[in-house]
């Protein structure tokens, strides 16, 4: 957002942030759902690099394909766990996950 914009906001009486001021989330709880964001578009990045469907990597792990669509999401009802394992399986390793995590991915 411009600064010109913010101010007219913010003089009008609004209160301009983010997501997690919204949301009320503490620092942590920020952190883990960046974690988990970039962790899933790096799962994703990974399986179009090995020119995987998402139907053949539900395969792979036994799951579905809706389950993996859910992961590249983000969806808050898939575990950290089961991305990271994901990842494993197609071929990623923990350095990959340490690098996904650090560099926030885009």
């Amino acid at each position: 957002m411009d600064t010109i914009k913010r101010q007219r906001l913010e003089a009008a009486g609004w209160r301009v942030g983010d997501a997690g001021d919204f949301l009320e989330l503490s620092p942590e709880e920020v952190a883990l759902i960046e974690m988990k964001l970039s962790l899933s578009r790096y799962l994703k990045e990974l399986r179009l690099k090995n020119q995987l469907s998402q139907a053949t990597l539900a395969k792979k792990i036994n799951s579905s394909q809706s389950r993996v669509a859910k992961m590249e999401a983000g969806d808050p009802s898939v575990s950290l766990d089961w991305i990271v394992r994901t990842i494993l399986a197609v071929g990623g390793t923990r350095e990959d996950v340490a690098m996904a995590i650090a560099i926030s991915y885009p």
